[in-house]
């Protein structure tokens, strides 16, 4: 049979296939400035002032430069190839707002979580939660001013991370390293639906 029985007519192609993501970590880790940074729409922000009140509850005084916090949620997408296109989902990273984490994860194909080494204990509420709920995650270590303050293995053994999950380097700042940091959510992805796909035939 030929090959061109299957080809798509022309002037027609199938749109890529929907894939959301879930980017959460920490507050002032970086979220809204990656989903900002890699988004090819004008990305909805529910940013908001921060109070006095909310300054001593979210504990803003170890990132003095921060003003505004997201209160919902930050949402862009990103067209990887003609296959697939991301659709970016960023969670509040308030404990306080911890409650929106289920919902706003529902039908995600994987998480990236990001960490600010400077207050890694920020970091930690979330990379429970998906651990606990199985959903694949990449880490992914914001490089404030292009520096790392500590080295991979201590991050790793700090935030207690699975060996087989991956823990990555960035900046959020730049689409590069956002798109390189989201395709390795991607792989992640990959990996553990061939790992399910080897168990279930061994089993």
């Amino acid at each position: 049979m030929d090959s061109k029985t299957f080809a798509e007519p022309p002037g027609e192609s199938r749109p890529p296939t929907p894939v959301k993501i879930v980017i959460a970590g920490g507050f002032g880790v970086g979220k809204t400035t990656a989903v900002s940074a890699i988004s090819e729409i004008t990305p909805l922000s529910t940013e908001a002032a921060i109070t006095s009140v909310a300054a001593d509850v979210d504990r803003t005084g170890e990132v003095p430069s921060k003003t505004t916090t997201t209160v919902a949620l930050d949402f862009g997408c990103i067209t990887i190839d003609r296959d697939i296109k991301l659709y970016l989902f960023g969670t509040p990273g308030q404990d306080r707002f911890g409650f929106m984490w289920r919902d706003l994860s529902r039908g995600a194909l994987g998480a990236l979580v990001i960490v600010d080494t400077r207050r890694m204990d920020d970091c930690y509420p979330a990379v429970d939660y998906f651990e606990q709920e199985g959903l694949p995650l990449v880490v992914a270590v914001n490089c404030f001013d292009g520096q790392l303050a500590h080295n991979l293995d201590d991050i790793r053994w700090a935030l207690a991370v699975r060996d087989d999950t991956p823990l990555v380097t960035f900046d959020a700042r730049d689409k590069l390293s956002v798109r390189d940091a989201l395709l390795a959510v991607l792989q992640r992805t990959r990996d553990r639906a061939m790992e399910r796909m080897v168990n279930k035939y061994r089993a």
